[in-house]
């Protein structure tokens, strides 16, 4: 990423890739846009997935996420992307895994750029790619007793 200008404070973060995880304890939403502060971003967008009640017209009463060991690679690849495509000062990512319940957090991504409308693209393009391209899979139980397996998040 080539610098805006010459005015310090817009220069090329060092290393703007702050947090990137996957976990099977619970998230935090003030440990990601804590990671993602910066003194020379005016925005910072933030994206939490919640778990959900219902999938395709059916209750969910179970859910659970597993990955692949090359899952983290992964997203560090899509951050370097999104980080090279955008104007990222800071850029955060983490994913649950493990047994979750209705209203769990299962993912907490954030980015911080210069001005709102960077942040806001940058955020999108950071989890929509890590949820098509991130080997994680979601298994659902729906109250009928019927399961899915769901591909990559």
């Amino acid at each position: 990423m080539a610098p805006m200008s010459d005015h310090p404070g817009e220069q090329a973060a060092q290393d703007p890739i702050k947090l990137l995880a996957i976990r099977e304890t619970d998230l935090s939403l003030d440990e990601v846009f804590r990671a993602v502060g910066d003194d020379a971003s005016g925005g910072t967008a933030l994206f939490v997935g919640t778990v959900r009640n219902h999938d395709g017209g059916a209750d969910v009463d179970a859910l659970g996420y597993s990955c692949h060991p090359s899952a983290e690679a992964e997203m560090r690849r899509i951050a370097e992307k999104v980080v090279a495509q955008y104007p990222v000062r800071a850029l955060a990512a983490v994913h649950r895994i493990g047994d979750l319940r209705v209203g769990d957090l299962a993912v907490v991504v954030a980015v911080s750029c210069p001005h709102r409308g960077e942040a806001f693209e940058a955020c999108r393009k950071l989890i929509d790619d890590l949820k098509h391209e991130v080997p994680i899979w979601k298994h659902q139980t729906f109250s009928d007793g019927t399961e899915e397996w769901v591909g990559a998040c």
